[in-house]
């Protein structure tokens, strides 16, 4: 757009995105800095046009990756020798807001920038209606509904269903003030997971992985913790049409799987497989029974008190955990499973660890989410492909590495119609459902937020759930 300025009023040029594919390949992280390997040249047409030119590793989503979700950075305010270091000078932009105030680990402030050069497009009528935004940072969840309770902040997201039943007995929400509401969107659910690290050795196993998610005591959780709010997560597309659950492989699955086929257990592949139910008790007979004879027939044995593996190694391992809430859920596993003499061990880090640790995969299990919408595509490549198992900073949490995924991935992602693209992605989802990368948790069917109520926004909720943008201020 001729229009396009930086906030410091210089127009977005060709340049500036040339540079910023240059500068993302050498400096950038994972997955901007291996864009370019798909794009066979970049060149400036015209004084407001680039022109990108793709390679044979290029497919027909690519260009749209390129062009809504890879940003343009100024040449003229960057210099590419210190790109990649720590700084607290806010970075030039060419949006709606421009950041105005940084308090370093507390606080950030966006100004509605008056002179936007794209306020009058069509696209943004109705959006982007508050002068000022203020992002406020809490380490502890406790603290940031204490500033809600105070109307230091007027938005508190609460994906607790405890504390969303039982908390909301202050002044504010009694006279009207403070507003509980619940959006429901059309696109799958999220998929919350205890994720296995397969690159350790003890979680190269599938059928230890298999039995461990067996053992996990949804029901017991769901009652004592969350009020029986959540439900139980089933599929990596949960809720949706892509979801393979509760139907049977077509055809066209089939094809698309090809011999990999053989490799997906029987019950995934013909729709009834469901995770494990237990009575809640925390200690159901019938089903730790059924789990240890899978582990045995595996080749796991009890040693006094201690599960040991095939290789006389105890099944001993860490939940790594970033917050009360994940500690918690991961001290009601270490219980149930501590009946089948398993070791687990539960250790919550600081979030600067966290993520240090989380992005050299230097973990056993993690409490994980992975998002979905209706339109997977090439950024499945960086979850669960095989390039992406060691590439440090990559979203393969698993560490998964399996040619069939890698395959279909490809084949998906070049697919034409909507059948054939449901297909895939009905088919990948089995193989990852198979692979027992993960024990499914739950979600809740809406996303709860409390909020002031001179708070607004339209009455019809979009697919893709609440979109803060469109809120305004009565």
């Amino acid at each position: 757009n001729p229009k396009a300025r930086w906030h410091d009023g210089k127009p977005v040029t060709p340049e500036d995105v040339i540079f910023t594919y240059e500068l993302l390949t050498e400096k950038g992280r994972p997955p901007f800095s291996s864009r370019t390997r798909r794009i066979e040249k970049i060149e400036k047409t015209g004084e407001h046009s680039v022109t990108f030119t793709f390679n044979e590793l290029s497919d027909r989503e690519y260009p749209l990756i390129v062009a809504a979700f890879t940003p343009v950075l100024p040449k003229h305010a960057i210099d590419p020798e210190t790109f990649d270091g720590s700084t607290l000078e806010p970075m030039l932009g060419s949006g709606p807001y421009k950041l105005a105030e940084i308090d370093p680990g507390k606080k950030v402030v966006y100004r509605k920038d008056p002179d936007y050069w794209g306020k009058d497009l069509p696209v943004h009528q109705g959006i982007f209606n508050f002068n000022e935004v203020a992002v406020e940072y809490f380490t502890q969840a406790g603290s940031r509904f204490e500033a809600f309770k105070k109307g230091i902040i007027d938005i508190y997201k609460d994906g607790d269903p405890a504390h969303w039943e039982r908390a909301y007995d202050f002044p504010a929400v009694t006279n009207g003030e403070v507003v509980k509401k619940e959006f429901f969107a059309g696109d799958p659910a999220n998929m919350l997971a205890f994720i296995f690290n397969t690159r350790r050795k003890l979680f190269s196993d599938r059928e230890l992985r298999e039995a461990l998610s067996n053992a996990f005591d949804f029901e017991k959780i769901n009652r004592n913790l969350f009020f029986n709010a959540y439900k139980r997560t089933s599929s990596f597309w949960e809720g949706s049409e892509l979801a393979s659950t509760g139907r049977p492989a077509s055809e066209k699955e089939k094809e698309l799987l090809g011999e990999a086929v053989a490799t997906i257990q029987p019950e995934i592949l013909d729709g009834t497989w469901k995770p494990a139910v237990t009575d809640g008790s925390g200690s159901d007979r019938a089903v730790l029974r059924k789990v240890f004879s899978q582990l045995k027939k595996a080749g796991y044995k009890r040693e006094g008190s201690q599960l040991v593996s095939p290789d006389d190694e105890p099944v001993a391992f860490e939940v790594m955990t970033r917050d009360v809430s994940e500690e918690k859920l991961a001290l009601a596993f270490k219980d149930t499973l501590a009946r089948l003499g398993i070791t687990l061990e539960v250790r919550t880090v600081d979030d600067a660890q966290y993520q240090k640790r989380l992005q050299t995969f230097d973990y056993d299990m993690i409490v994980g989410a992975y998002s979905a919408s209706l339109s997977p595509g090439i950024e499945q490549t960086w979850r669960w492909g095989t390039e992406a198992r060691d590439a440090e900073g990559s979203f393969n949490y698993a560490g998964i590495a399996d040619p069939a995924i890698d395959r279909l991935i490809e084949t998906m992602v070049g697919l034409r119609s909507r059948e054939d693209f449901t297909a895939a992605v009905r088919a990948l989802d089995r193989l990852l459902l198979s692979g027992h990368y993960a024990i499914p948790l739950y979600h809740l069917p809406g996303e709860r937020i409390a909020h002031r109520a001179y708070l607004a926004y339209p009455e019809k909720t979009a697919l893709y759930g609440n979109q803060y943008p469109v809120w305004w201020h009565k």
